[in-house]
């Protein structure tokens, strides 16, 4: 394993996660900048121009002056900087995606919670009829590099992860991140770039499970409170894949669902939804990618890393028990995260966890195409599953290697294993915990593999 490093932001600053390409296309933006998400500890979006070892800085405006501000929230004395609020985000930027022109999406704040009119009961809006939403406490922006101009996009839903599918009209799909949020948005983002109107680029729609089994959406219907947390559009199909957080983060007395969406004709009113559950032994999925054959992937907060495969399922998917999530148990392969487990525990599963799960769908890292890649939190490392195996990934120094997502970019697809790489950086929110103190700065990681320790 080479890892190269480098510190950029400040240490006051933290990341949530960063981009370096599209999910789509791991070739564009090639030697380009990365990109960071500063979530509420700044407006300042950190970057990186990796060829030329250049840390800089993206102002991401804040058109509403009401908009909050991170120094709004509860604080105490810091051991490191006293009564200094050093965090001063309004933006509140989670997560950063790459459409296909090289344009960066953000999951970002840009106004008050309360909805505009549109969004509300009385509005003509398709889905405010079907689900009215009267607050959004994160929405959308978009930074074109090439013309350092922003856009916003004003959503009805609150935001967290987003991912674009496959089809013409670039659709942005939208988690919510709790399971209390209920409904599942999406973005036209061609649309939206081509009129600039929030109000008719965007939709929502609740997740309705077919428990009558008749196909259609309908009064027999069970509507479950699950907001996606992660989400994937699927490669394969139109399908919509998602998990929902189970009872110790979502705080609803209910199992984590993993969770696919199949839009329809007309998806604020036609979308109806397949539940899975973990097996036995197995519970709380947190994070989703999928192969491009469309087998889907998850950590578990059992301390399992697990597959699911819904071609394997052998029964009907839909009608009474459905709303179970109990349906497809022959769908699920489940791989122990290793590392000691709990006392008085399943020894089945690990204390080890996971904060994300990212496929390399076009082998960037050099493990194989379609390899599953955990950000395991619990060790310090990525933990990869290969061939039914696990490969711990370690950077070892310096200590306190946290990350929240990764990404595979192809600089150069000549150049073997040096024109590839894994991009992720530190997730910590207190980067100034680890070694350096209150010089530490946070770190983007460039992770490749040799096919040999000798190898040039």
């Amino acid at each position: 394993m080479v890892v190269t490093m480098w510190d950029f932001s400040t240490p006051k600053y933290y990341l949530h996660d960063g981009i370096s390409t599209d999910r789509n296309n791991p070739r564009l933006n090639a030697n380009g900048p990365i990109y960071g998400a500063p979530e509420e500890s700044t407006d300042l979006i950190p970057a990186l121009d990796p060829v030329n070892h250049k840390p800089y800085f993206i102002k991401h405006p804040v058109p509403n002056p009401k908009t909050p501000s991170s120094t709004e929230l509860p604080m105490q004395p810091s051991a490191y900087w006293g009564k200094e609020p050093i965090w001063d985000g309004h933006s509140s930027i989670h997560n950063a995606m790459m459409d296909s022109e090289g344009r960066v999406w953000f999951t970002a704040r840009i106004r008050p919670a309360p909805n505009p009119d549109f969004c509300k009961k009385g509005s003509d809006h398709p889905s405010a009829k079907v689900v009215p939403l009267d607050a959004s406490v994160r929405q959308v922006s978009v930074y074109d590099p090439k013309t350092g101009k922003w856009q916003h996009v004003d959503t009805c839903f609150t935001t967290h992860h987003l991912y674009f599918g496959h089809d013409a009209n670039r659709t942005l799909w939208l988690s919510q991140g709790g399971p209390q949020a209920s409904v599942v948005g999406w973005v036209n983002t061609k649309m939206f770039l081509e009129t600039g109107d929030s109000a008719k680029s965007q939709g929502w729609t609740p997740v309705i499970v077919d428990t009558n089994g008749n196909g259609r959406r309908d009064e027999g219907d069970t509507r479950l409170t699950a907001g996606f947390y992660g989400i994937m559009p699927s490669p394969v199909d139109d399908s919509v894949w998602g998990q929902s957080m189970g009872i110790g983060f979502g705080r609803l007395d209910q199992p984590g669902y993993l969770i696919r969406l199949v839009p329809g004709p007309n998806p604020s009113e036609t979308t109806l939804a397949e539940v899975y559950v973990p097996p036995e032994g197995a519970w709380s999925p947190r994070g989703i990618d999928m192969t491009t054959d469309g087998v889907v992937w998850v950590p578990l907060a059992s301390g399992h890393i697990a597959s699911f495969d819904r071609r394997k399922c052998k029964g009907p998917l839909n009608g009474p028990g459905a709303a179970s999530g109990k349906l497809c148990p022959e769908g699920w392969t489940l791989y122990r995260m290793p590392g000691p487990q709990f006392k008085g525990v399943d020894e089945s599963g690990s204390a080890n966890h996971a904060y994300y799960i990212w496929v390399d769908r076009y082998n960037t890292l050099g493990l194989g195409a379609n390899v599953p890649i955990a950000s395991a939190n619990g060790a310090e490392s990525l933990l990869a599953v290969v061939d039914g195996k696990m490969v711990n990934l370690r950077v070892p120094y310096p200590l306190g290697f946290n990350t929240k997502l990764v990404d595979g970019r192809i600089d150069d697809p000549n150049a073997g294993w040096k024109g590839k790489a894994l991009w992720t950086m530190s997730g910590t929110r207190t980067v100034f915990h680890n070694e350096g103190g209150t010089q530490n700065r946070p770190k983007v990681y460039k992770i490749q593999i040799r096919p040999d320790p000798l190898a040039n």
